[in-house]
């Protein structure tokens, strides 16, 4: 009796299982809804871009079909980091973002986002973390954790006209190695129209959009630093710093640079359509120059004046501490995966930008790339003489103080030393809490 008892609930547990799983008792089954990860994305530079990310997660979607990507184009890096924020302050942030390394200090303060170290539990998880370039890293860590995982980063590098080389009696594979040797090149390369009016300026730097970025391209090797590694204290009137201001206010009084504030945005059109023979701007560039430039064109690392030198830039993934467990889990394995050494090698021959890591060089077609297109591998050199991004504790703020006094000086409202002076009072007072 116990035997067909038996016999008959192991059937009826077979069947019923069978029923649930072909959905033959009548009761409807349903797949697993996918997580959706939003991650909002800067668009801040020339390059089809937005075709390299949506190739990106396509890949990643068929891979994993139990995750959605979902990237939402936010604009600038300052637009990207408001949204965000707000999103975040409203409790409803994206898994994950985009923003600039320097971002880091701000995103701590308003508790928006958690380490990338609660998601390492493997061993392999290590060995990615640990395989970023350490210049990378300096805006990545602070106290002991890591905050944001290298992905869209950058260094300063000098692109030049080789055809206007040529044509000034200079040597076109011999770019400029100091500022004594810039400015020298810069003289030859300004050209003027029979009234006296610049047709061709020697060398541009913007001063609009990242003025403090581009100004680090000269403090740097001036052998100075803005800002401490805590983010709490700058050095803004450092006599090497107002040194280098001047150099910046001196191209300009000597005619090679265009006067006042030069834009952001247009410099790599100005360089395009030869107005300028050497211009200053982000690696992130480089694709945007290959495709469009009408003449021969070199890359090389700024000049140096007491040391060669350049801060990284450019944007970290980040992940939002008020997003589910399960997006933030998502949005890491999405993370990782786009940072492994192909993807990183694609995403700089596709754009420009740096390879986040050495491995993403040892690749077959990156080796193959910059054996074809020596240019790409310009920035990946000079990480080795470059420092950190300037970011400091009420990052926004602080930035704009200083972007405001370079501006000031750039213009000749005030004098390099007053600029900077000035400059140094206003953050001393906003960075008097952090301390």
């Amino acid at each position: 009796m116990k035997q067909k008892t038996f016999l008959k609930s192991a059937a009826f547990n077979l069947l019923a299982t069978s029923a649930l799983l072909t959905g033959t008792l009548g009761m409807p089954t349903y797949a697993q809804a996918p997580v959706e990860v939003q991650f909002f994305y800067p668009l801040a530079v020339g390059g089809p871009i937005t075709k390299v990310v949506e190739g990106l997660v396509a890949s990643f979607t068929k891979e994993n079909p139990g995750i959605k990507i979902t990237p939402i184009y936010a604009g600038t890096y300052q637009d990207t980091i408001v949204k965000a924020l707000t999103a975040h302050k409203a409790g409803n942030p994206p898994a994950t973002s985009v923003l600039l390394s320097t971002d880091m200090f701000t995103l701590i303060d308003d508790d928006a986002i958690i380490p990338i170290d609660n998601f390492i539990k493997t061993a392999d998880d290590k060995v990615w973390l640990n395989g970023f370039y350490k210049a990378f890293m300096l805006n990545s860590q602070v106290g002991g954790k890591t905050w944001g995982a290298p992905f869209m980063r950058s260094t300063i590098v000098m692109f030049y006209n080789k055809d206007m080389f040529k044509e000034a009696g200079l040597n076109p594979n011999n770019p400029p190695a100091t500022w004594a040797e810039m400015l020298d090149a810069a003289k030859k390369l300004t050209r003027k129209d029979a009234s006296g009016k610049v047709t061709q300026w020697g060398v541009q730097i913007p001063s609009s959009g990242f003025p403090y970025w581009l100004f680090q391209g000269l403090v740097i090797p001036n052998d100075a630093v803005l800002a401490n590694v805590a983010g709490n204290a700058v050095k803004f009137d450092d006599p090497k710093v107002i040194e280098a201001l001047q150099y910046w206010v001196d191209l300009a009084k000597q005619g090679v640079h265009p006067p006042g504030i030069v834009e952001w945005g247009t410099t790599p059109r100005d360089f395009l359509e030869k107005k300028v023979a050497m211009m200053w701007t982000s690696t992130g560039n480089l694709t945007n120059v290959r495709s469009n430039a009408k003449f021969d064109f070199g890359v090389a690392m700024l000049p140096a004046n007491k040391r060669r030198g350049s801060p990284t830039g450019g944007g970290n993934f980040y992940i939002f501490k008020k997003s589910s467990p399960a997006e933030q889990e998502a949005a890491f394995k999405f993370i990782k995966w786009v940072t492994q050494p192909e993807r990183a090698a694609l995403w700089s021959m596709e754009t420009g930008f740096v390879a986040v890591t050495p491995a993403a060089y040892d690749t077959d077609a990156l080796r193959k790339f910059g054996r074809d297109f020596p240019p790409a591998l310009v920035a990946r050199d000079q990480l080795q003489f470059a420092l950190a991004e300037f970011s400091t504790h009420d990052n926004q703020r602080v930035t704009k103080v200083l972007n405001d006094n370079l501006q000031a000086a750039l213009t000749g409202t005030k004098t390099p030393t007053q600029a900077m002076q000035d400059a140094q009072k206003e953050a001393d007072r906003l960075l008097r809490s952090y301390k």
